[in-house]
């Protein structure tokens, strides 16, 4: 017969680390590996919370600068249907295109002189995923989408026709005047942005009254210099300069306001 002393000590369990469930979770405390530097924890007091910034900006298509010398964004890449005019220059209209373009949107020009964008198309070099030229009343259903947004530039003279490719998710659509015309009104009212370059007195005082600019504005608008275009957007108003890269001063020239 077998006597248990009940003074001895008991015989010990098997150790923690044994076996392959406690192996495992050892595994997991130590992180399956060697330590790695240990740093102290980034903090901020509430004193120093107020200093921190952070560089939040719109997102779309860089116009320009400007008065202060801060980049100037448009925004054409949008899930809304989104209408702008431009009553200036084709160069304007043209630098815009060509850096939507590079932001990953196609674009499709509207134009009664293709040769004046033959360049840009060849000088882009992707073909139609990229830029597409159509002749007025000619441009196809586009099937814009989010991963694949279009912009529509009319550059169809004095007065453009009514569009067969309207603005819609994902579609903008900049219609291009050179100067005032009867159906400038129309196209002012349906706008969701208006940029006017220089124009004369007479011209600066109707789309003054159209777009409810101050008189200061109004003023202005005759002494505009080339690449210098004001922004309307209900009651925001900004002066851009555009500004070309040597790129696209070697495809287009500098800036100017008459073509």
């Amino acid at each position: 017969m077998t006597v248990t002393n009940p003074t001895a000590p008991a015989t010990p369990a098997t150790p923690p680390s044994s076996g392959p469930g406690n192996t495992f979770r050892t595994a997991l405390r130590s992180g399956f590996g060697l330590l790695g530097p240990r740093h102290r924890r980034h903090a901020l007091s509430a004193e120093q919370v107020d200093a921190l910034a952070l560089p939040i900006g719109d997102d779309g298509v860089v116009i320009g600068v400007d008065a202060q010398g801060q980049p100037s964004v448009l925004g054409v890449n949008r899930p809304t249907p989104y209408d702008v005019l431009l009553i200036g220059g084709l160069w304007t209209a043209q630098v815009i295109a060509l850096r939507a373009a590079a932001t990953g949107a196609r674009v499709a020009v509207e134009t009664g002189r293709a040769a004046a964008w033959a360049q840009l198309v060849a000088a882009l070099g992707v073909g139609p995923s990229g830029m597409s030229v159509h002749e007025v009343g000619r441009v196809p259903p586009q099937g814009a989408s989010a991963g694949s947004p279009v912009l529509v530039v009319r550059d169809c003279g004095m007065r453009p026709p009514r569009g067969r490719v309207v603005s819609g998710p994902w579609q903008s659509v900049l219609t291009l005047l050179p100067y005032l015309s009867p159906v400038a009104p129309r196209l002012i009212r349906q706008a969701r942005l208006v940029g006017v370059q220089r124009v004369s007195p007479d011209e600066a005082v109707q789309i003054g009254r159209s777009v409810g600019l101050p008189r200061g504005d109004v003023e202005a608008l005759p002494t505009l210099a080339d690449g210098v275009t004001l922004w309307c957007a209900d009651r925001d108003r900004q002066y851009v300069m555009t500004q070309p890269t040597d790129a696209e001063t070697g495809l287009l020239g500098t800036a100017r306001r008459m073509d």
